[in-house]
């Protein structure tokens, strides 16, 4: 079945494909490290934790540079190779994994796991600037709302499809097959971007170096001139600003939730893996909203207006009790967050020429990452020090540590929605993106 043309179709079906075994990966490896590997050890949890510190970390160094190269390379080619290294990456860590328990050691192995968490998610920051640079070459500007929509379902679906599958891999055939389905992941995704044929983009006069400058000079220029367009458009700051204060206070929920549903809903934490399905299914439901809401609407202002709900969804939902009232909320809020996320694209297209995206995004990646980092670390720390035995009542409201920073975290997503929808009465917002050549026959 064809999706907006065929070359869509092809790319959407390879990121289905990997998004799924990538998830896939990401369990088995928290799963295979912090009950195989490191079964009893006091340190396992912070092991566990240093395996998102490796893609966070990956993503800080290797992005701003590999935004360069991507503006320079044929968007494709990227493609092609990151996903090539990859599997080959996946697949020597499923050699490893075969092997007999201890033919390496526990702690050489564990190395060997960071050491390939890493170079994943650094290729990764190639693959996924080149990405977005194709998606403008092959999809019209006017259905990429659509586009982002799809994009999103195919990510919550694979966010409820995957994580189940790593526990009985891992249990019944070890952690080995999990990591070739993924290194297979890529494979798949190899194979259908091959058939890509995406459209040049026109560069405007005197952007960005030509494709056949090397480093240097002309290296450092390119990262500066990316650097201006990040910072100097008044859409894209407007991004950034509303995309820290955004994760900063969603990241609070994922780093505490399982904490409130003891707490506060009173119940068992395997709950927590049903309230992070509901969500995935919200967000899915949230795609129809999404494709229908930003035509009728414009892409700002379903950004702005999602934003608003999101943050007052979250203050609703640190005031809850009941763990069926959380289980519809959650999937309430899996509306709003595919709407975000469909917007977010078009906007950032509109308002970036084609020529320095792979730069750009390569700004915008670090810059959420890092933010992920400060909500996930802020949050915990207020939570087990600051608000360690916070407990009041205002107004005959009770609060408690964890209730307190979540209601905080709403209402910083609701200053994000505030500050996105005064900015865009300030900021014409670009109604379309780069010019397209067409290809030669």
């Amino acid at each position: 079945m064809r999706v907006i043309n065929r070359d869509y179709t092809a790319l959407l079906a390879g990121q289905a494909v990997s998004q799924a075994g990538d998830f896939v990966f990401d369990t088995t490896l928290a799963l295979w490290v912090g009950t195989r590997l490191l079964e009893g050890r006091s340190y396992g949890p912070a092991a566990v934790a240093g395996l998102l510190g490796s893609v966070a970390a990956a993503t800080l160094v290797v992005a701003p540079v590999a935004g360069v190269f991507v503006d320079r390379w044929d968007k494709r080619r990227t493609m092609l190779a990151a996903d090539a290294v990859r599997a080959v990456l996946i697949g020597l860590l499923a050699v490893l994994a075969f092997l007999p328990a201890g033919t390496l050691g526990t702690g050489p192995t564990v190395v060997v796991v960071y050491a390939v968490v890493f170079l994943a998610a650094g290729v990764a920051q190639f693959f996924n600037p080149a990405k977005f640079a194709v998606i403008a070459q092959v999809v019209d500007p006017a259905d990429r709302t659509r586009a982002a929509a799809l994009g999103q379902s195919t990510q919550a679906i694979a966010s409820i499809a995957g994580p189940p599958l790593a526990a009985p891999l891992l249990i019944g055939l070890g952690p080995g097959w999990a990591l070739v389905i993924n290194a297979g992941s890529f494979v798949v995704s190899y194979l259908l971007v091959r058939t890509v044929r995406p459209r040049p983009v026109a560069a405007p006069a005197g952007a960005g170096a030509g494709a056949g400058e090397g480093p240097g000079e002309g290296f450092l220029a390119e990262l500066v001139s990316g650097l201006r367009v990040a910072f100097g458009s008044p859409t894209v700051r407007v991004l950034l600003v509303t995309l820290v204060l955004v994760a900063l206070g969603v990241d609070a929920l994922n780093s505490l939730n399982v904490f409130f549903v003891t707490e506060n809903l009173h119940t068992d934490a395997r709950w927590l893996g049903t309230l992070e399905m509901a969500t995935g299914l919200g967000l899915v439901a949230g795609v129809v909203v999404a494709t229908r809401l930003g035509g009728r609407i414009g892409h700002w202002r379903a950004l702005w207006l999602s934003l608003l709900l999101i943050g007052a969804g979250l203050v609703g939902y640190s005031r809850l009790s009941s763990l069926g009232a959380a289980l519809v909320l959650m999937f309430l809020l899996g509306v709003p967050v595919a709407v975000l996320n469909t917007a977010f694209s078009p906007v950032l297209l509109a308002a970036v020429p084609g020529s320095h995206l792979g730069r750009v995004v390569a700004v915008v990646n670090p810059v959420q990452h890092l933010a992920n980092l400060v909500g996930v670390t802020s949050a915990g720390w207020l939570a087990s020090t600051v608000l360690r035995d916070f407990h009041t009542e205002v107004a005959g409201v009770q609060l408690g540590r964890i209730d307190t920073v979540l209601a905080g975290a709403g209402l910083l997503v609701v200053a994000g929605g505030v500050y996105a929808a005064l900015a865009g009465e300030r900021t014409p917002v670009p109604a379309a993106a780069a010019v397209v050549v067409p290809a030669a026959d």
